[in-house]
């Protein structure tokens, strides 16, 4: 209950009876179960002279108290009699106890004495055992620290910085801690930052000689990973051609030859092959990448491993840059070439190896980038330099370099597609360079040539001209021998040089990843610049040159028209090549007939041309003596000289096509009977006696003769003949002019008039 409850139940109490609420007071103060203050504010506050009436009540009571404390003594006062005299009689056995006591403790005293020692030695004893306890506990967790740290200094030793580095990490994570209170922890945490510096320094100095080396090293990485690439690509060419023959396939195309190459081209492929069962090196065998890793790492540990990224991208693009630029005489060799791919190839490789054994240092973006970059530069610099290779051997291997190297970064995964199509215009180069190669193979084989028939002694020789040249004729074979060939030596050589042509074309197309298709085209147009160009104009060159007679010019005529019939077989030898059949709508045709058309065509306008030149050279030898009184009887020297040439050149042109003798035949005749008529007419001739005219119609008699006799067969009726017909003509009317205007007399005399 609370106080305020108390007092209310008091002043109830006191309301009701005062005398025995005192009472109830009093026995609740005795009882110390409520309160006091309560109980006696009740008793003061309540009713006027309270006070007074409770003191008297409390007196009351304390004198009834005191009675019962008397009462109670007076009762137990004997015992307490009886207590003292007993503690009278036990004092002096206390005392002697005391005594007692006094010298056992003495005694205990000076026994303790050495106990206390020996106690004090044990103290001194169990405080350094604690001492001791506590250092080696304190040793204990010290000594993994300074193990830490020694190994630390032997990792630096021994330059395993990576290892240093997490060394470091466990030290300050893990170990430290628990000594941080020692001054030799504190010197060992100081000096942690300088270990880390010198950790980034050193594997920097690394990194630089890494980068040093490799690009030192980069062309034998580039030539190690590109013989491997070949080697590859030898294996499935071989694998390709044994599966082709095993299944009796032509073998052709994409890296293909003709059959009769086959067994000789598979076995250097061979022999190649075993040559090159050695160990296979890669870029790890060559190059030792650990500072690079060792330098990732770290870097990677310190944090600053962006700093690294940067620092790594932008010293490789800085060699990326010397490794594109080209020397300025990388044209004159292959050699320079190969040299350049393999720098090349060996930086790239090297960037695929840390694109692929790191994370973060080398991205595919990053790899890309640099590829493109050098991508456009490498084919700047091929385009320019390779315009200077005159040499089809140098820009086929050239070629083969371009093939080898992209086939190589292909495997690792760069495009190279602008490789492929700048080798279509290396290409139309190397196609430039053939022809201009094979013009001069075509001029030595028409300066050797003699122009004259094959002559064939024996069936070996026949079967000889007839493997190199596809002629056919059944009168020929019925001959026997000695025979010959119509066509000169030339013309076989030629076929050979056209095949070769198309061999050393068709080594170009190989490995370019091109249809059959489209290499058939390819060998068709390159084919036809040879023989439109280049053929076409060494032919025309010939047959311009001086010193070719009119018996040359038939051998050339002969030799284009057999030739032309040959282009059907070189037709047909692209065909069995490419395995492109010639019905295909987009299959382009050669050219060989408007070609040799052509020049055919250009030797008969030479021939006619040295035909008019020849009978002018004897006209002129023509010595008339226009004041001569009789002739001589016979047609003039010069003319008989004419007209026995051109029998003996007509026999030759029996075995031209029979218009073209023909058209020759006609043209001679005109031209002479011409070049007589202007001789007749020519306006310095001041006067002619009859016996000159007579003799000049002599040699029109015998022109007229010889056009008669048909040196060449195949004219209808008088054709030949109407080529004299206006000089007879004049002569007629030369003999009435001078018969009508000259006497008589003049007939027998050697008087001259003048000519009409």
């Amino acid at each position: 209950m609370s106080a305020a409850g108390n007092s209310g139940a008091c002043e109830a109490m006191l309301e009701e009876d005062p005398d025995q609420n005192y009472e109830n007071v009093l026995a609740e103060i005795q009882s110390f179960e409520l309160p006091i203050e309560a109980t006696l504010r009740s008793v003061y506050d309540d009713q006027p002279n309270a006070h007074k009436k409770f003191m008297e009540k409390l007196d009351a009571c304390i004198r009834n108290h005191d009675k019962e404390i008397e009462k109670m003594c007076n009762f137990h006062h004997q015992g307490f009699v009886d207590a003292i005299t007993e503690l009278l009689k036990v004092r002096t056995d206390a005392e002697k106890l005391k005594v007692q006591v006094t010298d056992t403790n003495q005694r205990f005293q000076d026994a303790g004495k050495e106990v206390i020692v020996q106690t004090e030695d044990i103290i001194r004893c169990r405080i350094q055992q604690r001492n001791i306890t506590t250092v080696v506990e304190k040793l204990q967790l010290c000594l993994p620290v300074l193990e830490m740290y020694s190994k630390l200094k032997e990792q630096m030793s021994a330059k395993r910085y990576y290892s240093a580095l997490k060394t470091m990490e466990q030290l300050e994570n893990v170990f430290f801690p628990r000594v941080s209170q020692y001054r030799f922890c504190q010197l060992m945490i100081e000096n942690l930052p300088k270990l880390r510096e010198d950790i980034k320094e050193i594997s920097m100095s690394d990194l630089k000689d890494f980068l040093e080396s490799i690009r030192k090293h980069s062309d034998k990485i580039g030539e190690t990973a590109m013989k491997q690439a070949q080697q590859q690509k030898t294996f499935s060419v071989v694998l390709q051609k044994q599966n082709n023959i095993r299944f009796g396939k032509n073998v052709y195309i994409n890296d293909r030859i003709p059959e009769e190459r086959n067994e000789v081209e598979l076995k250097c492929g061979f022999e190649e092959e075993d040559e090159n069962e050695e160990e296979v090196l890669t870029v790890q065998d060559l190059v030792d990448f650990s500072p690079v890793y060792r330098c990732l790492h770290i870097h990677s540990v310190l944090g600053d491993e962006e700093t690294f990224e940067n620092y790594y991208r932008k010293q490789r693009k800085k060699q990326a840059r010397l490794v594109l630029q080209p020397q300025s005489n990388m044209h004159e060799t292959v050699d320079g070439y190969r040299r350049y791919f393999t720098q090349i190839v060996g930086f790239f490789v090297v960037e695929d190896h840390i694109l692929h054994v790191t994370q973060g240092l080398v991205t595919r973006a990053y790899t890309d980038e640099l590829w493109n970059m050098a991508l456009s530069k490498i084919i700047a610099v091929l385009r320019a330099h390779s315009s200077y290779c005159t040499d089809p051997d140098v820009v086929l291997e050239l070629k083969n370099l371009i093939v080898i190297f992209a086939d190589t970064l292909q495997g690792y995964g760069f495009p190279v597609n602008r490789l492929f199509d700048l080798l279509f215009e290396i290409r139309d180069q190397y196609n430039e360079t053939l022809l201009k190669k094979w013009a001069g193979v075509f001029r030595d084989i028409f300066e050797e040539d003699n122009y004259s028939p094959i002559p064939i002694v024996n069936e070996e020789e026949y079967k000889v001209v007839i493997s190199k040249f596809p002629f056919q004729d059944p009168d020929l074979e019925k001959q026997s021998f000695p025979k010959k060939f119509p066509m000169s030596q030339s013309v076989p050589h030629i076929y050979i040089q056209v095949k070769e042509f198309i061999y050393a074309s068709l080594k170009f197309s190989e490995s370019l990843h091109r249809s059959s298709t489209e290499i058939d085209d390819m060998l068709r147009k390159s084919t036809n610049l040879l023989l439109t160009r280049t053929l076409s104009s060494c032919l025309l060159n010939l047959i311009r040159k001086p010193h070719i007679g009119l018996t040359e010019l038939v051998q050339i005529i002969i030799n284009t028209t057999h030739l032309e019939q040959a282009c059907k077989y070189l037709e047909d030898f692209i065909t069995n090549i490419t395995n492109i059949s010639q019905e295909t709508v987009h299959t382009t045709r050669l050219y060989g007939l408007s070609t040799f058309k052509d020049a055919r065509h250009a030797a008969e306008g030479e021939i006619y041309t040295k035909l008019n030149q020849k009978i002018d050279e004897f006209v002129q030898l023509a010595d008339y003596d226009w004041t001569m009184s009789e002739p001589d009887g016979r047609a003039s020297g010069y003319l008989m000289d004419l007209i026995n040439f051109l029998r003996s050149i007509f026999q030759v042109f029996t075995h031209l096509p029979g218009k073209v003798a023909q058209t020759a035949c006609m043209s001679a005749c005109q031209h002479l009977s011409t070049s007589l008529m202007q001789m007749l007419l020519d306006s310095e001739l001041k006067q002619i006696s009859m016996g000159a005219v007579q003799q000049f119609n002599l040699d029109v008699i015998q022109c007229e003769l010889f056009a008669s006799s048909e040196p060449v067969p195949g004219f209808q009726g008088d054709t030949l003949q109407l080529a004299f017909i206006d000089l007879r003509q004049t002569l007629l009317l030369s003999l009435v002019h001078i018969s009508f205007m000259l006497p008589h007399c003049l007939w027998n005399s050697h008087v001259c008039v003048d000519s009409p």
